[in-house]
């Protein structure tokens, strides 16, 4: 018996499935089934088919580049059902509804799909004027501030794999749809630590982003606030940053403390 059977023995076979799971989530960007399995120890073909199970039942799908995988469309909802497990729903809409009479807006947090970030939960500015954008909504990654965030965390590559491979639909006069200025943009995002929403995705809204961290430091959720240009510019945008970010560090410690308890 060779090392690598050896080691697949000490596995039990209803784990092995889990297993990879927990070593993508742990990773936060996309792997190849070898570098899973530099942590699980399987023999080659073992790893190769429990991946190509996960493809299949849409736990797993294959990136771009042909040879890494990120989490499909099951396991992103699988993901979003903890976030909104009851224990914390109500916690996390009080910490929502506390940042919006703040700021006096509109605030939400969303979820990164494969290629839209999904409204997860928001709060409702009492203005009558108020911008519809519902729970469930998807937008693009490249003219949102949510979107931008979540680009900003992305590796080089994956990110210049996904300018090359999307439509960057000009959405409005001030969408950037270059892919050499976006990445300057996503640069200035991953430098600042926010993101901001300039009337790019529609005219006469602004927005501002920051992460949502999970308890290894990687964005897992985004925060922010959108608001018609009429009642905020960009400064008065940034002028809400600290608080955002406090929220931002209540709804990670949130979640960090639900999935140790």
């Amino acid at each position: 018996m060779d090392g690598d059977e050896q080691r697949s023995g000490v596995i039990p076979t209803n784990l092995r499935l889990l297993m990879v799971i927990e070593e993508i989530a742990r990773a936060g960007v996309p792997v190849t089934p070898t570098e899973v399995n530099a942590a699980i120890g399987l023999p080659k073909p073992t790893i190769h088919r429990l991946f190509a199970t996960l493809e299949a039942e849409g736990f797993l799908q294959i990136d771009l580049d042909g040879r890494t995988y990120s989490p499909g469309p099951r396991l992103r909802k699988l993901a979003g059902g903890i976030l909104s497990s009851r224990r914390i729903r109500s916690a996390r809409q009080a910490i929502l509804k506390k940042l919006s009479q703040k700021i006096g807006e509109t605030c939400n947090i969303a979820l990164p799909d494969r290629d839209a970030m999904t409204y997860l939960e928001r709060v409702e500015t009492e203005w009558p004027l108020r911008i519809q954008l519902p729970i469930g909504t998807r937008v693009p990654f490249y003219c949102t501030a949510s979107g931008k965030m979540y680009l900003s965390s992305l590796a080089l590559n994956h990110l210049k794999a996904y300018l090359a491979s999307t439509d960057l639909e000009r959405r409005t006069p001030k969408t950037i749809t270059d892919p050499e200025a976006i990445l300057e943009e996503i640069a200035t995002v991953r430098k600042l630590g926010y993101a901001l929403d300039r009337e790019e995705f529609m005219e006469e809204m602004i927005a501002l982003a920051v992460p949502v961290l999970d308890g290894n430091g990687r964005l897992m959720a985004t925060l922010s606030f959108h608001a018609p240009t009429g009642r905020f510019d960009v400064d008065k945008a940034l002028s809400c940053l600290e608080p955002l970010k406090s929220a931002a560090a209540a709804l990670s410690k949130l979640v960090s403390e639900d999935s140790a308890s």
